[in-house]
């Protein structure tokens, strides 16, 4: 009996898919997360370089 239990069991969780889903969204979460902070890092000098000319263009008389 105690087989059975164990195997219907066993049945339900792998018919059961929320908590996969779950992760994965998960990880694509994180991958983005982490091409966002890649991104940044990367233009992170050259937007301030860009922003400090405009402000220096925009305060001159």
């Amino acid at each position: 009996m105690a087989k059975l239990f164990f195997a219907a069991s066993a049945l339900v969780a792998l018919k059961d898919r929320r908590g996969a889903t779950a992760i994965e969204y998960g990880l694509i979460a994180a991958g983005v997360s982490v091409v966002i902070a890649a991104t940044v890092w990367l233009i992170g000098g050259n937007l301030s370089t860009i922003f400090t000319g405009i402000k220096d263009a925009l305060v001159k008389p």
